[in-house]
């Protein structure tokens, strides 16, 4: 969403970059293009970043941080309004042993709940199916992520935001390390060779992130237009709860290394069995 302006100054020819933009349906569809060097840049999960840093053997560099927490507890009711009004209770969710599994399990167990046997939380479906439950009503709480909670609030009006996952994130490690959830990588080898193309690229997209979080109509509409999202409605309401950021690998490092050390106590595997060295984070 964040690099919607981009994409239609590259379409119009405003930008001074020259690239092509594809989109998939899920972040594993990138894996075999990144390995096998299809694409250049490519935006991931933070903990596939480091998946495909371990994987490749440094062949890919950490260039920003382009997402914060988009995770929220959905309900329709009213009876969670407080982290521990978790207990006893079913969550419908995805991604069994994904980031969303991981940071739940530790927020709850940060606040004395144990995710095992205090509450009951279903990987069953995808996020759109758990959503489509959601309006419907047949699951009354969810964790889900932007846009799928913008989605739900607009098509059931007894739905709403009971919790917000990343200010309970924040009450535990404080709001100078935001959750990091997604990230744009590049090529390191292309880097290497492109450095001012690349700095250049970075560059137009943080003023593309700026745009979208300064001009939420007109970002809704280029949203729609580029398929990013199918409704511009749905995308302008949703930008403001996304957290779209742009901060430079270098700002971000500390707030990821933290982040990473908490997955990795979880599984190694999360990180693909070790933690990103120094060399992970590109200078510009």
């Amino acid at each position: 969403m964040g690099m919607a302006k981009l994409m239609e100054d590259v379409t119009t020819g405003e930008s001074e970059v020259n690239c092509d933009f594809t989109l998939t349906g899920a972040p594993d569809d990138l894996v075999g293009k990144i390995v096998n060097k299809e694409v250049d840049f490519a935006c991931l999960p933070t903990n596939l970043a480091s998946v495909l840093y371990n994987k490749t053997e440094g062949g890919i560099k950490l260039a920003a941080v382009n997402t914060l927490g988009v995770l929220y507890i959905m309900e329709v009711g009213n009876e969670i309004n407080d982290i521990n009004d978790l207990k006893g209770k079913e969550i419908y969710a995805s991604g069994k042993g994904s980031v969303p599994d991981y940071i739940l399990q530790y927020i709850l167990k940060e606040n004395s709940i144990d995710p095992e046997k205090d509450v009951d939380i279903n990987f069953s479906m995808q996020h759109a199916e758990v959503a489509t439950t959601v309006i419907s009503g047949d699951n009354k709480i969810a964790l889900l992520p932007q846009p799928f909670v913008t989605t739900v609030s607009m098509k059931n009006k007894d739905a709403r935001i009971a919790l917000d996952i990343t200010k309970e994130w924040e009450k535990i490690q404080g709001e100078d390390s935001p959750l990091a959830m997604g990230c744009i990588v590049v090529d390191a080898e292309f880097a290497a060779n492109n450095k001012e193309l690349v700095d250049k690229f970075l560059q137009e997209y943080k003023e593309s992130v700026d745009f979208v979080n300064a001009n939420h109509e007109e970002a809704g509409k280029l949203i729609e237009k580029h398929e990013i999202l199918p409704s511009a409605a749905i995308a302008q309401k949703a930008i403001p709860n996304c957290n779209i950021v742009y901060m430079s690998a270098t700002d971000a490092k500390d707030t990821l290394q933290n982040l990473y050390e908490i997955l990795f106590d979880f599984n190694p595997k999360s990180l693909g069995g070790k933690l990103p060295d120094g060399d992970f984070y590109y200078q510009k």
